[in-house]
């Protein structure tokens, strides 16, 4: 188990369940959940960004989180799961170094990856959607 916010406990490999790297099994928290939907490769006008470049869109997606975080309340440091929605596995590098500018490597949240067809619309080749969980009194007023 690694450390971090006190209102969250991360357990890496559980008992008899192979290691991740890139994720941790399980994430235990208490206080008030936060779901975002997923996000996509926008910016503040509704443009995309990074047309065919998975790491320009990976970074635009995190820092739409970030701000969907900090309208919450809160910042990566709660985030205790995230959904990658994936055109192609080969993005996949490019979304962690994203990841890895946002997210302490040692305190990795909960995560699953799924390739799909298709987003909403052609152009977009992630979408990540989160889950965060902060101590109650971190609510907003």
């Amino acid at each position: 188990m690694s450390t971090g916010p006190t209102h969250l406990t991360h357990i890496p490999a559980p008992e008899g369940v192979f290691p991740a790297t890139a994720y941790t099994h399980v994430v235990v928290g208490t206080g008030r959940f936060i779901a975002i939907s997923g996000q996509l490769a926008l910016d503040e006008n509704g443009a995309l960004v990074g047309a065919d470049d998975p790491g320009a869109q990976a970074r635009q997606v995190f820092a739409n989180l970030g701000r969907c975080l900090a309208a919450a309340g809160t910042d990566f440091d709660s985030v205790v799961k995230l959904t990658y929605f994936v055109t192609d596995m080969a993005h996949m590098p490019a979304i962690r170094e994203a990841r890895d500018t946002h997210l302490d490597p040692t305190r990795l949240p909960a995560s699953s990856a799924v390739q799909v067809t298709a987003l909403v619309n052609p152009s977009y080749l992630l979408e990540i959607e989160a889950y965060a969980i902060v101590p109650t009194e971190e609510a907003p007023a």
